[in-house]
């Protein structure tokens, strides 16, 4: 694909940039492990108080709509709310969802691993070298994804490259709206400031690209090992590495 009339690429992590099983096979294990040990040593102190507070606030949403299995999260009672915590976590992360709540705290936790080099972010060898020409061309590369930003940074400053947070100008989450909204994309395009048809869009999941799509962005669907099978009918252009985005 030609993308020379794209000022702005604009990357997914997970199954793009990034082995899907980096995530599932070490990142969200090692939340889960080390889940009882970390609130054990966290409890009561002012970092970890924010993140508790918002999954309280969003426990409480998921009770009042009904969600099976969802729990209040006591706002006082150590031992109680430290539980509720716990089997919170645990009800998101087995629903995969994609929850602000959620995500923070992931990232908080991931920050622990990262910094003591437990974890180590993994990024394709194909990707580096289009970061690198994009910005040698004067563009810009940016993230969106369902992880957090302070959990995005993590990753690409800790990863198997060493640190290539040089390489991008911006970072979106779930802040900015769902994935598979067109409005989120919309938004990402007024916050860079360019118009949407400026912008390549690469997901490998095929509900953002038609989101993206809808919005006005150009976009490729990545399909990397591991990464759930892509319907056999659509109207989107497939790539297998980032080489083939020249």
């Amino acid at each position: 694909m030609t993308a020379t009339d794209c000022q702005i690429l604009l990357v997914d992590i997970e199954g793009t940039i990034t082995p899907i099983t980096f995530v599932t096979e070490t990142l969200f294990p090692f939340v889960l492990n080390n889940l009882d040990s970390f609130l054990d040593e966290q409890w009561g102190t002012s970092d970890l108080q924010p993140f508790i507070e918002e999954l309280r606030v969003q426990a409480g949403k998921d009770v009042d709509a009904g969600l099976p299995e969802a729990v209040v999260i006591p706002a006082d009672g150590d031992d109680a709310m430290k539980e509720a915590v716990k089997k919170n976590i645990r009800w998101q992360m087995h629903q995969d969802r994609k929850i602000g709540a959620l995500k923070s705290f992931q990232g908080y936790m991931w920050k622990s691993g990262f910094v003591s080099g437990e974890l180590k972010g993994i990024v394709y060898d194909d990707v580096i070298p289009v970061l690198e020409q994009w910005q040698q061309q004067g563009k810009k590369n940016y993230i969106y994804s369902s992880g957090s930003v302070p959990a995005q940074k993590l990753l690409v400053g800790h990863s198997n490259h060493g640190d290539i947070s040089s390489y991008f100008s911006g970072y979106f989450d779930t802040a900015v709206g769902l994935k598979v909204e067109a409005s989120s994309y919309e938004c990402i395009s007024q916050a860079i400031g360019v118009a949407p048809a400026s912008i390549l869009f690469v997901s490998d999941n095929i509900r953002e690209i038609e989101a993206a799509a809808q919005a006005g962005l150009k976009v490729l669907i990545a399909s990397r090992p591991g990464n759930a099978p892509l319907p056999e009918s659509h109207p989107f252009t497939v790539i297998t590495s980032f080489d083939q985005i020249q």
